[in-house]
């Protein structure tokens, strides 16, 4: 479910929607990085592209740091037995 947040960035109020699961790989990100949500949603802030707007630049970094990280789509999925049936095919 997708759902609005509102944070303070550089002194200022936002609001930013984002899906569940991305905002919980976020949470789970800055305490990896030992680093509170808030910075961590800072520094991708400051170093986004002018043209991509935050929602976005915070998806494109937890997609970034599981591929760095060896996480694959599967790794998320429950097993009920479907790859292995489509790689015996």
């Amino acid at each position: 479910m997708i759902r609005k947040h509102s944070i303070t960035l550089h002194g200022h109020r936002t609001s930013l929607s984002l899906e569940d699961e991305f905002w919980t790989e976020l949470t789970a990100i800055a305490t990896a990085r030992a680093i509170p949500l808030a910075g961590l949603i800072s520094e991708i802030d400051d170093n986004r592209d002018a043209d991509s707007n935050l929602s976005s630049a915070l998806r494109l970094h937890v997609l970034a740091w599981l591929k760095s990280a060896g996480a694959t789509p599967q790794d998320n999925q429950p097993d009920n037995g479907e790859a292995a049936d489509a790689g015996a095919r």
